[in-house]
């Protein structure tokens, strides 16, 4: 090898290697200058749905705010919820942005940023025999869900380790693409019952003009919604981090609290409702 083989080989390894760091760099980043690119299932009102054959809803809202703070613009792309970890880890959006329960099976897999303060309610006809008012409730009976949802580990495990070790039969749980064709199939009485997200269940009691009824009296499982970020994105998480900071200062992130009737976490929610990655 010449002297000159050994000075340039060097060299070369150390653009190849600046090269793929900038590739690296660029993975990590917005993938649209001026954007924020987020996956929504947008059949879930009142977080997201389509009004006008336009993404609107609270979570659609919010984002929307926080890309002000940011100086970008949000492009929802809309997809199945069960989509839409393996379309951010993919490179489909920048977040998700759909009303998504912080779990701990989902922090092992994406960055979360929690904000927003939820829980589930049970929904069930209106006069129908079956009422019932905790999951508890659920042994015997068949319940119907939106696929992929985070309560659905409970229901199970409530199933195995309630249900049956009480001598009582097991839950039957049936899973639908979207949260109203689980409605749907609870007003054919497919399924006895349904469990939702607590605003959802409020705004289905407000469509369907009192055809089913919030059975629960209390909020099921507390959880904390987060946004979803690829790990390792730590430009987003942080562009994320720090808008949310600065918007929950401002008018309009009260009013839109106060407009859909939400609850903010509290740093005390965080600490107890964050589970640890």
């Amino acid at each position: 090898m010449t002297a000159m083989h050994k000075l340039v080989r060097p060299i070369a390894l150390s653009l190849i290697g600046a090269a793929v760091a900038m590739t690296s760099l660029a993975a990590s980043a917005f993938q649209q200058d001026g954007k924020i690119v987020a996956g929504s299932d947008v059949t879930f009102f009142p977080y997201e749905y389509m009004d006008n054959n336009r993404p609107a809803g609270f979570d659609i809202e919010f984002l929307d705010g926080l890309g002000k703070v940011m100086g970008r613009k949000v492009e929802t792309v809309d997809t199945r919820f069960p989509n839409l970890i393996t379309g951010l880890q993919g490179g489909r959006f920048d977040v998700t942005n759909s009303s998504m329960y912080i779990t701990a099976e989902r922090v092992k897999v994406i960055d979360m940023i929690p904000y927003l303060k939820s829980g589930e309610s049970i929904l069930a006809l209106k006069g129908g025999e079956f009422q019932p008012k905790r999951p508890e409730d659920f042994c015997g009976h068949k319940i119907g869900s939106m696929a992929a949802t985070s309560w659905l580990a409970q229901m199970n495990k409530l199933s195995a380790e309630y249900c049956v070790k009480n001598g009582l039969k097991p839950i039957a749980i049936s899973e639908y693409a979207t949260d109203p064709q689980t409605t749907q199939a609870m007003l054919a009485h497919a399924v006895e019952a349904q469990i939702t997200d607590a605003a959802v269940a409020r705004g289905v009691v407000d469509k369907l003009g009192g055809r089913v009824v919030i059975s629960s009296d209390s909020l099921i499982y507390p959880v904390l919604n987060g946004f979803g970020v690829k790990k390792g994105n730590d430009e987003v998480k942080k562009a994320l981090v720090d808008a949310l900071a600065k918007y929950r200062t401002t008018p309009e992130y009260a009013a839109l609290l106060k407009k859909y009737n939400f609850q903010a976490p509290t740093d005390e929610d965080i600490a107890t409702l964050m589970p640890k990655p």
